[in-house]
């Protein structure tokens, strides 16, 4: 393994291709995995997945579902080729003695392939946040502009419906943040990022290598297609989950806009305290069968395309066997 050397930009192109098919196909799923993190018990305006994707497209159409989406879609290609990337390296970097590597060392891989992502990530998702849930916060307010006229319509006054806040853009957000807080706003939530994507690469890397390994063939060629696939959908889902109560305290916390009579957050333990104690164990699993549908199609693409190596080719660059 000592010998095999490692095309940096041939992994960053094949990461940004794996990135965009990914995302375009399961962002919908990632839109509802958002809304439903951010509801607190005071007022829930969706019940599941399926309950959140038919009122968005009936509320705002199909687009609507597709609201962040750009973000997504610009940054994930320097953000999916860093993680695949990094983790080749320090796989690379760590294996340099010719010996097969340990366990441990895959998952110092993993941990240095998440806390390298984070730059992108943060941002990345501080801006989707804001967007995906702007259309939860306007379902809240017209239920409670509904609930408000029904109840005063026995006065002399009818109350008289709520003005539409207009939605933000990226840019708006950008612009805003960077005004009011410098580069530090689009960086909010760093710690519980962190604290989600380190522990997510530690498992999902050396659980996907050790799971393509299994359907490499006894002639010791690179695995099947279908098996990096699998192998990919496998880890990306069982990451997901494990870490599923971090990515509902981030989402929290990134969430700038609250709904009525929503919990405020001043970190990452007084936001853990506060679901705990007002909404119960449960709701740090808010989502996670969204995350685990959004993050097994995404790594199982991702792996896929990485394995096969699509930049090398169009490259003209000999193919690397993992």
């Amino acid at each position: 393994m000592a010998d095999k050397q490692i095309s940096l930009p041939a992994k960053l192109i094949n990461g940004g291709i794996a990135g965009l098919i990914g995302v375009t196909c399961v962002f919908p799923i990632d839109l509802a995995k958002t809304r439903l993190q951010n509801q607190q018990n005071g007022q829930r305006v969706y019940t599941s997945m399926s309950d959140c994707l038919i009122k968005t497209i009936r509320s705002e159409g199909y687009f609507g579902m597709y609201r962040g989406a750009a973000v997504n879609l610009t940054l994930v290609t320097p953000e999916k080729a860093i993680k695949l990337a990094a983790n080749d390296f320090f796989r690379y970097q760590l294996s340099k003695d010719g010996q097969k590597l340990t366990l441990f060392k895959e998952m110092l891989a993993g941990c240095g392939a998440g806390t390298c992502q984070v730059i992108v990530t943060t941002p990345m998702e501080m801006l989707k946040i804001q967007l995906q849930d702007a259309g939860r916060l306007a379902a809240q307010r017209k239920i409670l502009s509904a609930q408000a006229q029904l109840s005063g319509q026995g006065s002399a006054q009818p109350s008289a419906e709520a003005p539409a806040t207009p939605r933000p853009t990226a840019t708006q957000l950008t612009r805003d943040l960077l005004r009011s807080r410098g580069i530090a706003g689009l960086y909010k939530g760093l710690g519980a990022t962190l604290l989600r994507d380190v522990p997510f690469s530690i498992v999902y890397f050396p659980l996907f290598a050790n799971l393509n390994e299994l359907g490499r063939p006894a002639s010791g060629e690179k695995s099947p297609f279908y098996v990096s696939f699998l192998a990919g959908c496998v880890a990306g889902s069982a990451a997901a989950v494990a870490v599923n109560p971090c990515d509902v305290v981030k989402t929290r916390l990134q969430s700038l806009q609250r709904g009525i009579n929503e919990d405020t957050y001043s970190g990452f333990l007084d936001c853990a305290r506060k679901i705990l104690r007002n909404e119960g164990p449960s709701a740090f699993l808010k989502g996670a069968y969204c995350r685990a549908l959004v993050i097994a199609p995404l790594f199982g693409i991702a792996q896929v395309v990485y394995f096969l190596g699509i930049a090398e080719t169009l490259l003209g660059l000999p193919r690397v066997q993992p």
